[in-house]
């Protein structure tokens, strides 16, 4: 593997750089985005539990926006628990879109790997082809067998960029629909507090 890599020219270590790259963000957002992470089960009853009980106050503020993004998004809707409707849903807003904005960190620089790695490897396939037909004797003599392997090694610069591409293509669509989906549910309990404030909810 060694000797295929240093064969197949300087272009292939920034593939390899963007593999490395691609691996460390999917590990981070694997564990980053868990739904247990962001959407803890039974958050919003706890919340408005606690709030019906002792109402609002900094100690819950802090606890809520420590626990998770979803925490963030309830926390700022509380805080303007006794403004009105309208005031309190775009405070959640605001907060939302900032989760969100967290949510997808990362996220472009994945999918920018995914769409660069097949560039970058077709560029040191080019690149390769040149040294290879460049360093041909001018009176035309070749050896089938040489230039065969040098086309080969020169080809690795392709494969190595389309194997780092589709995996970080894959999660990058994973990770773009699960933040997606996350946000979607966010509004949803979000909407549910402040229904359940303003008595338009048991």
């Amino acid at each position: 593997m060694l000797a295929i890599i240093q064969a197949a020219g300087w272009p292939i270590y920034l593939i390899i750089l963007a593999s490395i790259i691609a691996v460390a963000i999917i590990l981070e957002r694997l564990i980053s985005l868990r739904r247990s992470q962001v959407l803890p089960d039974g958050l919003l009853a706890l919340t408005v539990q606690e709030y019906r009980q002792s109402g609002v106050n900094a100690d819950m503020l802090s606890r809520l926006q420590a626990s998770s993004p979803l925490g963030r998004v309830l926390a700022a809707g509380l805080k303007n628990v006794k403004s009105s409707r309208d005031i309190m849903r775009e405070s959640i807003e605001e907060s939302g879109r900032a989760v969100a904005h967290d949510l997808e960190r990362f996220l472009t620089t994945l999918g920018t790997i995914a769409t660069a790695a097949p560039l970058m490897g077709l560029l040191g396939t080019v690149i390769g082809m040149i040294e290879i037909f460049g360093s041909q004797a001018p009176t035309g003599g070749t050896n089938p067998t040489m230039l065969a392997h040098g086309i080969s090694v020169a080809l690795y610069n392709t494969a190595f960029g389309i194997i780092v591409a589709i995996p970080a293509l894959v999660f990058y669509r994973h990770f773009r629909s699960s933040v997606d989906s996350f946000v979607v549910e966010m509004e949803q309990q979000a909407i549910k507090l402040v229904e359940v404030v303003h008595g338009e909810r048991g």
